[in-house]
């Protein structure tokens, strides 16, 4: 990249203020027009922009006129996550492909079914011929979402029909990018290291046979070799993160963009660019990171009063990246519990017993209880807060040898899934383009000519 000139760099600097300064809109005009920012209503509930049966979010029940908070719920195809999880766990089966299968056709696979499906996948996995030297690896990227978003981007050049939204053209993309997110994931990573770590470049093939899980530790790792219950925790990693109903930022944008009539590689493209945002899936990296410098800051990782203490100082903009969040702690619609979290924080102690962290882990589940206790004490508010998917996640992929800069890029191969199912139930059910209204407050004035302006 060219470097830019201290004056350079003094215009754009001056200029940014300018512009800084002109796109403050006074508050108090959005309670005026009583405007739902970020799409909430003032009980923080989402604003209704649409309908579902892909996947649904329950964190209260409705008495008389008051909403309740009650533990977290999450269906997917109007199965509870917590019998999804068990029914595959009890049979000692994996379960994201199941899971897919269930999020695209809205029913559980037969046997045969299910066998046919995993076979699609299989067959589809490998990327287009040339496509791995000339779109990833000649073009590599320090983050990986990025290079994601544009290897989607780059497999429309690949795609006799790519803009055709007839549906079985749409399904076989969805399918493909299904098959294929982990390919693009595992070798963006490579070239990374490679790269810009200056690493040893390896690429091993996605395995027939293998499945998701099973293909990303084998994809990512220098000797392609992982343990059983390492693909089983990192298969349940990936059911639980692929849905999350159609009010989730990088779904609605599945909504929004779909709706255009736009082609699926540029939806799902804007999909992943929704995703990669800290407050999003980019949250499991923040959530991980806080943990790690606590875990440094904190001297005895016992002591509730120290712990209460360092997350105060994150509150107070005084600790970590001075944002005032605790990653992994609150959740936009979840109140007493998220239903994710607690089934990750399971396997999470299965694992960490297995890895020796069993300390770290004891650590995780404590400030999981403290946070919301000093979140109230701190913000002199009663609003309940729990620990979401994010605050485990890391820790788990963490004990997977999965980097930090892979973290939201394994979300996004779980929740392409979903994504694909919210983009045909859109194509299919949706019949016109979303266009919400801002009302502009600016007031109007006369064009007039600035002194000494330049032809």
């Amino acid at each position: 990249m060219n470097k830019l000139s201290r004056e350079t760099i003094r215009i754009i600097e001056q200029l940014a203020e300018k512009a800084g300064e002109k796109a403050k809109i006074d508050p108090a005009l959005y309670e005026r027009y009583n405007v739902k920012r970020g799409l909430r209503n003032a009980d923080g509930t989402g604003v209704l922009v649409g309908l579902t049966e892909v996947g649904e979010v329950m964190s209260y029940i409705v008495d008389d006129v008051e909403r309740v908070p009650i533990e977290g719920r999450l269906f997917y195809q109007g199965i509870e996550i917590s019998d999804i999880v068990n029914g595959f766990f009890e049979n000692k089966r994996f379960g994201f492909e199941e899971t897919a299968y269930l999020l695209l056709f809205g029913e559980l696979p037969t046997v045969e079914e299910q066998a046919q499906f995993e076979k699609l996948l299989d067959e589809l996995r490998p990327l287009p011929q040339g496509f791995t030297e000339d779109m990833i690896l000649k073009a590599p990227s320090p983050d990986i979402m990025n290079k994601l978003a544009r290897s989607v981007l780059a497999l429309y050049s690949y795609d006799g029909d790519a803009d055709s939204i007839h549906l079985p053209n749409v399904m076989r993309q969805c399918i493909e990018l299904i098959a294929r997110f982990p390919v693009m994931t595992a070798y963006a990573y490579m070239a990374r290291r490679h790269y810009v770590e200056k690493e040893s470049l390896f690429l091993h093939s996605p395995q027939p046979g293998y499945n998701t899980a099973q293909n990303i530790l084998h994809m990512i790792r220098p000797d392609g070799q992982f343990t059983e219950l390492e693909a089983r925790i990192l298969d349940l990693a990936l059911v639980l993160h692929a849905e999350h109903g159609g009010g989730n930022n990088s779904s609605f944008v599945t909504h929004c963009v779909s709706s255009s009539g736009s082609d699926t590689y540029s939806v799902i493209a804007a999909a992943i660019g929704s995703l990669k945002g800290p407050q999003h899936g980019g949250a499991s990296n923040k959530a991980f990171a806080m943990m790690q410098e606590l875990k440094e800051s904190v001297k005895n990782w016992r002591n509730e009063p120290e712990i209460c203490d360092y997350l105060t100082k994150i509150l107070n903009k005084e600790a970590y990246d001075r944002s005032g969040l605790i990653y992994g702690i609150g959740h936009a619609v979840y109140t007493v519990s998220d239903p994710r979290t607690k089934l990750l924080r399971d396997y999470a102690r299965m694992l960490a017993y297995e890895a020796g962290r069993e300390e770290e882990y004891e650590l995780y589940t404590l400030t999981e209880r403290l946070a919301p206790e000093v979140f109230t004490s701190v913000k002199k508010i009663d609003k309940i807060v729990c620990a979401n998917v994010d605050f485990y996640a890391g820790f788990i992929y963490s004990m997977l040898q999965i980097p930090p800069e892979l973290f939201t890029p394994i979300f996004a191969c779980a929740r392409v899934a979903g994504w694909s199912a919210h983009r045909i139930e859109e194509l299919v059910s949706g019949g016109r383009i979303m266009r919400p209204a801002y009302k502009c407050v600016q007031k109007r004035r006369k064009y007039t000519q600035v002194e000494n302006r330049g032809r």
